[in-house]
């Protein structure tokens, strides 16, 4: 006989409707990716590309188009290197939740609580906010935070500041508009996070992720900082001029040597495969082989909109969870995809969507300069069309 505890537990779980397998991925169609993504590199649009797919269940897709380098005719390899760029603002965003499901720390927190420099942040003419910047402000781009000031140099390019010196020079700036009315994309608020992350846990920022997110996710490409063995690994970056693809310089976010900024907001390098594994993560509502890495309250909370009406993304119909694009209103280079997609791009082209009601992620490595616009690329409107009609 049940005793009235357990049977307490089971009654929720039997009351909870059956969850429908997935439909197996069509397997004829996700053949149609890669010579749809060699097209692009026949086109000299890409010198090559990395696509991945998968599910709830595991990756169903994997391949390589082109080359890593042209000129060498070293050619795209499955676990070759991207610079990520901005994909890594959601895995900072997933180091504050961690902390938020430790009662560490709560989005609705002042900065200023963490960071005290912060205290005094004040409007153009020194007029004060209505109200203090907090951390969801910092995770929805909606703080108002300004830029690093000229006088720091080239913050990314250099790396030769820590987290614990170039943050701070932000709260001396005034705030660009009211907290919480406006969205502004935002590097350096999302390296405050970062700088939130290391004073919160104690630790540096890049160990706290080695230890909270990596090593349980057996992410083992993806790091800040590159060995010289790793470069060799990583894919050129290409611009285009005169109808033909160029190496474009290594700035935005460079790989200089003996770096001491992590950048939070956008430094990481990773394979499509070490990507998968966050994006399968938070299909999973935040556990992967047995690993949890965050509450499902956390991926709810990070995965829904946060920005009520505020105009935000680079796309129509998009809104802001904590650190994670959120499709509203499907539109667009997001018309196949469900309302409450989300994902992240980076300044490379790269781009990762997660679609919880069709059970799919894609994940698309690139490293291109020059785009009008990466989130609204064609690389990333084929792949992503492709994908969905394979799982549908």
């Amino acid at each position: 006989m049940l005793t009235r505890r357990v049977a307490l537990f089971l009654v929720p779980l039997l009351l909870l409707p059956a969850l429908a397998p997935a439909r197996p991925a069509d397997d004829a169609k996700l053949a149609a990716i890669k010579p749809a993504m060699q097209r692009f590199v026949d086109s000299n649009d890409l010198a090559g590309a990395v696509t991945l797919v998968g599910r709830s269940s595991g990756v169903v897709h994997h391949e390589a188009v082109g080359y890593r380098d042209l000129a060498a005719r070293d050619e795209m390899q499955k676990d070759t290197l991207f610079r990520i760029a901005s994909m890594t603002k959601p895995i900072t965003a997933i180091a504050i939740m961690i902390l938020m499901d430790e009662g560490k720390l709560s989005p609705d927190d002042d900065l200023a609580k963490h960071l005290p420099e912060f205290a005094d942040l004040s409007l153009a003419g020194g007029v004060k906010p209505k109200r203090a910047v907090k951390l969801r402000d910092l995770l929805t781009h909606t703080a108002g935070l300004a830029a690093y000031p000229p006088s720091l140099g080239d913050v990314y390019a250099k790396r030769d500041k820590t987290l614990a010196e170039a943050v701070p020079t932000v709260a001396k700036l005034p705030l660009a508009f009211e907290p919480g009315t406006k969205w502004a994309y935002s590097n350096s608020g999302i390296d405050t996070l970062g700088r939130v992350i290391e004073v919160v846990s104690g630790k540096s920022f890049e160990a706290f992720l080695q230890e909270r997110v990596f090593n349980p996710l057996g992410m083992t490409d993806t790091k800040f900082y590159p060995a010289p063995a790793d470069l060799k690994r990583v894919a050129l970056t290409y611009g285009k001029a005169d109808g033909k693809l160029k190496v474009g310089p290594f700035g935005l976010v460079g790989l200089p040597e003996n770096p001491k900024h992590p950048i939070p907001a956008g430094g990481l390098v990773s394979t499509a495969a070490d990507q998968a594994k966050v994006y399968q993560m938070m299909l999973k509502k935040g556990a992967l082989n047995g690993k949890r890495v965050l509450s499902e309250k956390a991926v709810a909370e990070m995965t829904k909109t946060q920005t009520g009406d505020i105009k935000t993304g680079f796309v129509d119909g998009m809104s802001f969870g904590y650190g994670w694009a959120v499709v509203k209103e499907p539109t667009g280079v997001t018309a196949t995809l469900s309302p409450g997609t989300f994902g992240h791009g980076g300044a490379f082209g790269t781009q990762g969507w997660i679609d919880p009601t069709k059970d799919v992620f894609v994940v698309l490595m690139i490293q291109r300069t020059g785009l009008p616009n990466g989130d609204a690329s064609d690389f990333r409107r084929t792949l992503q069309e492709l994908a969905v009609a394979a799982v549908q």
